[in-house]
């Protein structure tokens, strides 16, 4: 049963996205990768930690196998984006000539994506996507737009399904916004 609204730490939030939602659309878009990729040499990328729950729930549904993998990186200091990104954990497979796919929970400030992409194109894959969950395109400070993209939202704060605040309210299997 999911709360209409939850406080974490200092902060109040409000029910924004339902589970129920969340994974018909993660659904559709398992679906049209799926399709896209089939017959093709694809490897997925999750960028961790945020997006796990959606990167877990996407991959399950897939109707091709593909290898994963994950990097880790970060970006946000409590509720705002650093604007710097610092890679934490890297990639270490094989990328010449496949396709990749990076999967991450949400597009906001697109800091992370280009740090992503600059490192990958380095490894000289075939094509790099991009997946969200989540798609902010008022936040967005580089020129950029998500390949696949769940849900377009407004710029506000969100927090569950693998979203945090300063690390807690990643376990909510709804999305919860800032009041």
């Amino acid at each position: 049963m999911s709360s209409t609204e939850i406080t974490i730490n200092d902060l109040d939030f409000e029910l924004f996205i339902q589970e129920k939602e969340i994974q018909k659309r993660v659904e559709e878009m398992a679906l049209s990768i799926s399709t896209e990729y089939a017959g093709q040499d694809l490897v997925v990328i999750g960028v961790l930690n945020g997006v796990f729950m959606f990167f877990s729930d996407l991959v399950k549904s897939l109707s091709i196998d593909v290898p994963i993998n994950f990097v880790k990186v970060a970006s946000y200091t409590g509720t705002q984006t650093s604007g710097k990104v610092r890679e934490l954990v890297g990639f270490s497979g094989e990328l010449k000539g496949r396709h990749v796919l990076v999967v991450d929970d949400i597009l906001d400030s697109g800091y992370t994506y280009s740090f992503i992409i600059e490192t990958l194109k380095a490894k000289a894959p075939a094509s790099i996507k991009f997946a969200c969950l989540l798609y902010k395109p008022d936040a967005l400070r580089v020129d950029l737009t998500p390949d696949y993209a769940g849900f377009e939202i407004p710029n506000e704060f969100v927090v569950g399904y693998g979203l945090d605040y300063n690390q807690l309210g990643r376990t909510y299997r709804d999305i919860y916004k800032k009041k």
